[in-house]
């Protein structure tokens, strides 16, 4: 029996979206806010630079193990990967939250980081020529005003993307839960 679990994609499924569902809450409600609190800003913006291109790699990555270890419903004739992702049946429950977990880390990873980093530099340039830095109070020039503002935005959306990442993997971890019920019930 375990020996025949190690060559199937149930498992892998199931480990794949345990560590996306984790890693998301972890860092959004845990990490991200104590270290805000107990680091310096430029020490947290060395941190999180560190942090989101692993962290927006495994939300993209996570969701692709998951379509592909996609664990199929023999009583229903599923087919297990994409094909039973892709299935009439399973459109709203699988693959919609699947789709989105994967849509968001891959815009948050190739769109906004780098978007965000430009920002970031073009911010640390400006306080060179300023001689005052981005987070620091007080009036701050027209063109530190406009880059704080553009990366409050990007922030802002890439933190919305962030949190409907972790509602797909919520929202999927109903449906998984529900086909565990389905099989308990079909074997009493």
């Amino acid at each position: 029996m375990v020996c025949s679990l190690i060559f199937s994609a149930a498992p892998y499924h199931i480990i794949s979206y345990g560590t996306l569902l984790g890693t998301s809450f972890f860092h959004s409600f845990i990490n991200g806010p104590v270290m805000f609190r107990s680091v310096t800003r430029p020490t947290f913006s060395t941190i999180q630079n560190s942090l989101f291109p692993i962290y927006f790699g495994l939300q993209t990555a996570l969701p692709l193990i998951m379509a592909f270890t996609f664990p199929g419903y023999a009583l229903l004739s599923l087919p297990s990967g994409i094909q039973g992702l892709l299935h009439r049946s399973t459109r709203c429950s699988s693959l919609l939250p699947i789709a989105t977990m994967f849509v968001t880390g891959l815009v948050n990873l190739v769109v906004l980081l780098p978007m965000v980093n430009q920002v970031m530099k073009d911010r640390k340039g400006q306080a060179k020529r300023d001689g005052k830095d981005w987070y620091t109070e007080g009036p701050h020039s027209e063109e530190m005003r406009a880059l704080n503002k553009k990366f409050g935005i990007l922030h802002g959306v890439s933190s919305l993307l962030n949190l409907t990442t972790f509602i797909a993997a919520v929202a999927y971890g109903f449906t998984l839960g529900g086909r565990i019920q389905s099989i308990a019930d079909r074997a009493i």
